[in-house]
């Protein structure tokens, strides 16, 4: 089940320096910044990046990563070992506001210590993180005080949400992004129920309100002023890792549904931007259309994706169409390896097994497209 840990995927050249199977030193990581083209990474010595990579957002028992990474340790420590060993080079990570925050204006020191235990993890596997925050997912896991601000205070808890991880993870290498939230949506109008959490998916909510009315502001004005308002402050720590936000499809300003966060409108102070695409079956060219739209002159990562709507093939197709668009792709890991889903029983055991056979097909494709003189 655990497998040797072996080099990071970055480029060929790092490959090779590290040797075949080898081992990434911590002081061989680089900071990630983007490309002087504008649609792309790079490490900070210029070395093509392109992020490949998993959602750590539960295990396969369907638990969060809170749930378990004091307690089981040594799991987390294996699923990042397989994780690259899979080729992944960034793992996103989901961190829930309430066990981070024990009053509004008071992060908890236990939960940061070990934020700062997953840093280290991170540089010794050569893993970056993308670490997303303000996670709600588990209704029950969220403080009835956090639910009860009003928008201006809830911001603020927020921001300080954000204050506290910038602080303790400014110096490591490891980190690619902060995320300000999973699929945040700006109110089309005063929300009666004082509901901040979107219906769940499951026994999760991804989707979260960052206001309930919007008071005569347009929904983008909303949407911008919450985005400079926690850049600024994860920037009064932290100048250097890049920032961005994972917007669902249909945030751009189309006819019917909508989340407020228009990219163009948003897209000032982010670094890249980050869209969540699960393409329908036949939906291919909609699905390439709707990621077009997030193209506003900086990089865009698809930070979720996975076959969930449409047959294998249709989804290895938009993967492989997304290229001139795309700048990074992010799937999903669960802590079960191919070898532990090979001669299951369950359609779930087959696409998952079909799943991560691919991811690691294509992380040795980039690894190859990143030889010497050419750009991934």
């Amino acid at each position: 089940m655990r497998h040797t840990i072996r080099c990071a995927l970055l480029t060929l050249p790092t490959l090779l320096a590290c040797g075949a199977g080898g081992y990434l030193p911590a002081e061989e990581m680089e900071r990630i910044r983007v490309a002087p083209d504008g649609r792309s990474f790079a490490t900070a010595s210029g070395r093509p990046f392109v992020p490949w990579g998993f959602n750590y957002d539960h295990d396969e028992e369907g638990r969060l990563i809170e749930d378990y990474w004091v307690d089981e340790w040594d799991k987390v420590a294996a699923d990042f070992a397989e994780m690259r060993d899979l080729g992944a080079n960034v793992v996103r990570v989901h961190l829930q506001f309430g066990r981070f925050m024990t009053a509004a204006d008071e992060p908890d020191e236990a939960a940061l210590a070990q934020l700062a235990r997953l840093l280290d993890l991170a540089e010794e596997t050569g893993l970056y993180l993308d670490l997303t925050g303000l996670g709600c997912y588990h209704k029950r896991d969220v403080p009835a005080w956090y639910d009860a601000l009003d928008e201006p205070a809830r911001w603020q808890a927020q921001a300080r949400f954000w204050e506290a991880v910038a602080a303790r993870c400014a110096e490591s290498p490891a980190v690619f992004c902060y995320d300000l939230m999973n699929e945040p949506v700006v109110s089309g109008g005063k929300r009666e129920s004082g509901e901040w959490l979107g219906p769940a998916f499951g026994d999760k909510h991804f989707v979260q309100f960052v206001s309930l009315d919007p008071a005569g502001r347009t929904r983008p004005e909303v949407a911008r002023q919450w985005v400079d308002a926690l850049v600024a402050a994860i920037r009064r720590h932290d100048e250097q890792t890049l920032v961005t936000v994972g917007l669902v499809p249909w945030s751009l300003d189309r006819p019917g549904l909508t989340s407020g966060f228009v990219p163009a409108e948003i897209a000032e102070k982010l670094d890249f931007l980050c869209v969540h695409l699960y393409p329908e079956a036949d939906g291919v060219e909609a699905e390439l259309e709707t990621l077009r739209g997030f193209d506003v002159g900086k990089p865009v990562v698809i930070e979720e994706m996975f076959p969930l709507k449409c047959p294998f093939e249709q989804f290895e197709d938009f993967v492989a169409r997304s290229r001139p668009t795309a700048g990074g792709w992010i799937g999903f890991y669960w802590g079960r390896t191919p070898e532990e889903y090979r001669g299951g029983t369950t359609i779930v055991d087959a696409i998952m097994l079909r799943w991560l056979e691919y991811f690691a097909r294509e992380a040795k494709l980039l690894a190859e497209a990143a030889a010497p003189g050419e750009t991934p």
